[in-house]
């Protein structure tokens, strides 16, 4: 018994540096994607019905279910972008920075060809020539990174913290008109497509070597809906979220002729 009871209490290894970020990175990457995720649905649904009548009728005819909806995805919007910023959180962008800055050798090209060769997607010889033309993380870099997110942080502080908080979290202000309307959908729509832009430089630089700046690309709903991207596959979520929240209120909306 005595034994069975030590082998429970042992301590589990405690991760590499480089599994740690790898763990941190793709938890910023699900918050970022969710906040995306639903703020697009939210204005999709709203951008198709204001043009679209049949879609608005449709929504009318089940208004409870619309209204539930919406308020859904806009609280979780709202809610992964806090775990984002939020000091109080288990992981944040912050923590996640903190790991790239304080084990920097991650991003070595001697670190990239251990994982290179734990791949085993290519040869030795392979792996040696792909290492040479790889980049690094300088502290530079890490400067910038850090910059990045305190400018990001302090539009959020300014102008979503509170109504997360204080409307969406714990629901203490009867009156949220004052809060929202310090809002800006095409700042927040930017703010998080920044967000993804890092981590597309982050992960292109620890798993690839592959040192680029990343442009947030297209965010106005808009645009999406008039010139869609011609691959699917190769879309962002949001894009994926505008086409797929397009069509499914399309289908399910009946021509206004057939309606009663």
């Amino acid at each position: 018994m005595a034994r069975r009871k030590a082998r429970r209490t042992q301590a589990a290894p405690a991760s590499s540096p480089a599994a740690q970020f790898k763990d941190e990175l793709e938890v910023f990457r699900k918050d970022v994607e969710t906040a995306l995720q639903f703020l697009y649905g939210y204005l999709t649904v709203h951008a198709v019905a204001r043009d679209t009548k049949a879609v608005y009728q449709s929504i009318n005819d089940s208004l409870l279910f619309w209204n539930t909806n919406l308020g859904a995805l806009q609280t979780s919007a709202f809610i992964a972008l806090g775990r984002i910023f939020d000091q109080d959180s288990t992981h944040n962008v912050d923590r996640l920075l903190r790991a790239a800055q304080d084990h920097r050798d991650i991003f070595s090209k001697q670190a990239l060809r251990l994982r290179k060769q734990e791949g085993a997607r290519l040869t030795s010889a392979e792996v040696d020539q792909y290492v040479k033309t790889a980049g690094a993380a300088t502290a530079t870099d890490v400067r910038r990174w850090k910059s990045q997110v305190k400018s990001l942080r302090k539009i959020y502080e300014a102008r979503y913290r509170t109504l997360r908080h204080e409307v969406f979290a714990h629901n203490e202000v009867a009156d949220a008109s004052t809060l929202f309307a310090q809002t800006n959908i095409r700042e927040l729509q930017r703010l998080l497509l920044k967000l993804r832009a890092l981590y597309e430089e982050l992960w292109q630089l620890f798993f690839n070597g592959r040192k680029r700046r990343y442009r947030i690309g297209r965010y106005s709903i808009h645009m999406m809906r008039t010139r869609p991207s011609p691959k699917m596959n190769g879309r962002p979520v949001h894009e994926r979220m505008v086409y797929e929240t397009e069509r499914l209120l399309k289908n399910n909306a009946r021509p206004v002729s057939e309606q009663r």
